[in-house]
């Protein structure tokens, strides 16, 4: 595991530390973690939804791969 040294406001900091007094986390390390988790998996849901509305919207390729990508400009 890697360390980041990242600068936050002071609004998401005291958000961190009333986390931990909370007991969400045991430590400002985990709240990051744990809300970096959330944000990773919030983005794969949205690439999700966003490719099934283009398949409703017809925006998929069909056909022979090797041959549409030749077709590419």
């Amino acid at each position: 595991m890697s360390t980041l040294s990242i600068p936050l406001p002071a609004a998401l900091e005291a958000f961190v530390e009333q986390a931990v007094r909370r007991g969400v986390a045991p430590n400002k390390a985990e709240v990051v973690r744990q809300a970096l988790a959330r944000y990773a998996e919030d983005q794969a849901v949205e690439q999700v939804l966003r490719a099934e509305q283009e398949l409703k919207e017809g925006k998929i390729l069909r056909g022979n791969l090797k041959a549409l990508i030749r077709a590419l400009p």
